[in-house]
C-alpha cells in the first residue's frame, strides 16, 4: 500500500500487530508481504473475518494488559511493527472527534513503547485539529523519528494523517 511503498514498513519475516484491524485490508496486505515466516496479529473490538496467515483477536486496545497477554499467547514478547488505523466513534463535533482521535493515538503509542522491539516502527492514523500540534510535539520528544504522511487517497477530503514513528 501507499504508506508501505513510501516508508518500507513491511518486510518478510516481520512480526506485526494491527490495532483496529477490522475489516482486514491492512492485514491481508501485511500477511502477503511478510510471508509465511512472519507473524501478523489483528485486534479489533469487532470480529475480523478469517485471513490466511493472520491471527485475529477481539479486544479493546485501551486494555493494554489484554493486548500484551495476546502477544504473549502468540509466543512473542515484542513486535517489529504496530499499525493502527483506529478511528473514534464520531459525534459530528469536529473538535470532540479530533480530541478522541488523539486520545486513541496516545493509547496506541503508549502500548507501542511497551511492545515494540528496539528500532521498531509504529504507524498511527490521527485526525488533525486543535490538539494535534501538542500531540505531535510530544511525539517528537518521545520517539527517535516522527514523520507525517498524508496518503493521496485522503488528501482532499479528510483531516486524517498518518504518523510514522521509529523507536
Amino acid at each position: 500500500m501507499e504508506l508501505d511503498a513510501r516508508f518500507t514498513l513491511l518486510r518478510r519475516g516481520m512480526t506485526v500487530l494491527d490495532l483496529g484491524a477490522a475489516p482486514g485490508s491492512w492485514l491481508q496486505y501485511t500477511a502477503k508481504t511478510i510471508g509465511p515466516k512472519g507473524v501478523a496479529i489483528g485486534i479489533d473490538l469487532q470480529e475480523i473475518e478469517p485471513i490466511d496467515g493472520v491471527k485475529t483477536h477481539v479486544a479493546d486496545i485501551l486494555d493494554r494488559e489484554s493486548i500484551k497477554k495476546i502477544i504473549q499467547e502468540e509466543g512473542l514478547t515484542t513486535v517489529d511493527l504496530v499499525l493502527s488505523d483506529l478511528a473514534p466513534s464520531t459525534s459530528g463535533i469536529r473538535d470532540v472527534d479530533q480530541w478522541h482521535s488523539v486520545e486513541l493515538s496516545q493509547a496506541v503509542t503508549d502500548l507501542a513503547t511497551e511492545v515494540l522491539k528496539p528500532g521498531g516502527t509504529c504507524v498511527i492514523k490521527v485526525l488533525r485539529g486543535a490538539d494535534f500540534d501538542e500531540f505531535h510535539q510530544q511525539l517528537k520528544k518521545d520517539w527517535k523519528s516522527v514523520k507525517i504522511a498524508i496518503p493521496d487517497a485522503t488528501r482532499d477530503r479528510s483531516k486524517e494523517v498518518y504518523v510514522v514513528l521509529k523507536r
